[in-house]
């Protein structure tokens, strides 16, 4: 079995959670509205975690989200992650993620077909809600059609993609109206 530490630490949005192994971060859990339910997120997803003080790899990215978080642009290219868990076409989805400028974001078709996987952005949209490298791997960046925000993942805690876009100075479309939720499968009204 492979050993897993994490650690809790502050960031200008609160306090996140880092999960790593000898290989690299294996997840960052964002924060909650309460530490306690953070800690909470990281004992579901990795029983077998034990408290530690962060290693050199960890406290880099620490560092890095830290810095994100305060609207600053670090660069996480020296930070190894665990990604031995992850199914390759999500890793493809990530390694793409990372290539997508800061400021700018990319929709679940678009990644897809850059991905040489046209017809499967829903397996896209997927692999971004299941994305364990939160931050480090910039999956706020990635948009459903249309370039609405959607929620962050499963696990992201109380930040949102739009709350983190903004911080690096792009402005997609908040949310979807109830018109726009509504109009596309409402029948068509009878002509008076």
């Amino acid at each position: 079995m492979v050993e897993r530490e994490y650690a809790i630490f502050d960031t200008a949005l609160g306090r996140c959670g880092i999960i790593w192994s000898s290989t690299g971060v294996v997840a960052v859990q964002l924060p909650e509205a309460r530490e306690i339910d953070t800690r909470r997120r990281i004992f579901q997803a990795y029983p077998d975690a034990r408290e530690q003080r962060p290693c050199e790899n960890a406290e880099l990215a620490i560092e890095g989200i830290a810095a994100l978080l305060q609207g600053s642009d670090p660069d996480f290219s020296d930070v190894s992650l665990d990604a031995g868990g992850v199914p390759g076409f999500n890793r493809r989805v990530y390694e793409f993620a990372c290539t997508i400028p800061r400021g700018e974001t990319r929709t679940y078709h678009e990644v897809a077909k850059a991905l040489g996987a046209s017809g499967a952005a829903y397996s896209v949209a997927q692999a971004i809600a299941k994305n364990p490298f939160m931050l480090i791997v910039p999956c706020h960046r990635v948009l459903e059609a249309g370039n609405y925000t959607d929620g962050l993942s499963r696990h992201g805690g109380v930040i949102s993609k739009r709350r983190l876009l903004a911080l690096e100075g792009a402005h997609p479309i908040a949310s979807k109206t109830l018109f726009e939720v509504l109009l596309p499968v409402a029948p068509p009204r009878a002509p008076t």
